[in-house]
């Protein structure tokens, strides 16, 4: 285990934690079981430097995870919020986080996947590595597969150097049930599984005014409450992905809105220029089938 904090005195400070902890929760919308259980994490990392700083024998900690949920809920974000949260505590060397799926780490042909998952974990250790979409690794339907291998190999990392590298495995549910079923090896290394629940509309809400406000925009009051109708129609459609379809949806709204302007712009103001109007979210194709009680594209 590495020193839990970069201190001479080898000890975490408790109130550094809670600021961090704070921080995290309000740069985060809703997620309030996956701040729970981060805060745990944390608790137990500090409690454990301050048994260490007593002489009091602690055990290495269990850090990797599995995340599960629907897209958009938050798992690469948070992923790498707790890469930096365990640098700091100094669980982690680096704090970095390395994010890939199976492409990334399978080869296609015989000896070529051994190279690849090592080079991604060459990569990734002192930080944390994130594999999304994680229950693909191993197809057992197709005896060419060469995913065995590089479950082979990660599983003797996650033992043999846990102490340098966090694994956070990813993907849905129901999916990384039946994985960790066929894949005990897996089961057995994994010592936190978080679930990360769909944002409700408010939360969804919130986190639209929060992307508009980090890319220099905002909503007027028409434009607020159609995008509270959009996202009502957007959310009873398939393939909904949470803050992702927020973020897409108002990427189409700043192409209407520039589009809109554009041919006058010279004459725009800053309020102008930074402000999405009602016009620019109703022409979205989801309120236009909404209003025609079809299920339409977004």
């Amino acid at each position: 285990m590495n020193d839990p904090s970069g201190r001479p005195d080898g000890g975490v400070g408790e109130q550094d934690v809670l600021a961090l902890l704070a921080d995290l929760d309000s740069e985060l919308i809703g997620l309030a079981p996956v701040k729970r259980r981060i805060r745990d994490v944390a608790a137990l990392l500090v409690v454990d430097s301050a048994r260490t700083a007593q002489g009091l024998p602690v055990a290495a900690p269990g850090l990797h995870m599995s995340f599960t949920g629907n897209p958009g809920t938050g798992k690469t974000t948070v992923a790498m919020k707790m890469a930096s949260l365990l640098h700091r505590l100094g669980y982690v060397r680096k704090g970095h986080l390395v994010a890939v799926t199976r492409d990334d780490l399978v080869g296609q042909y015989i000896g070529h996947t051994a190279p690849k998952t090592r080079e991604v974990l060459k990569r990734a250790m002192g930080g944390v590595l994130f594999i999304d979409e994680a229950y693909y690794l191993v197809r057992p339907e197709n005896e060419r597969d060469y995913g065995q291998e590089a479950v082979e190999i990660l599983l003797q990392v996650m033992e043999n150097q846990r102490e340098d590298l966090v694994v956070i495995l990813a993907g849905y549910k129901d999916r990384m049930a039946t994985f960790f079923e066929c894949n005990p090896g897996f089961s057995s290394r994994i010592a936190h599984h978080i679930d990360f629940p769909d944002y409700s509309g408010d939360e969804l809400m919130q986190i639209a005014d929060l992307m508009l406000e980090r890319m220099g925009y905002r909503f007027d009051d028409g434009a607020r409450a159609a995008f509270v109708q959009y996202l009502r129609a957007r959310m009873e459609q398939p393939h909904f992905a949470n803050a992702r379809s927020v973020r897409n949806a108002l990427d189409r709204a700043r192409l209407r809105h520039a589009s809109r302007l554009f041919g006058r712009i010279a004459g725009a103001d800053r309020e102008t220029l930074s402000t999405i109007s009602a016009q620019d979210i109703l022409a979205s194709r989801v309120l236009q089938a909404a209003h025609r009680g079809e299920s339409g594209p977004c």
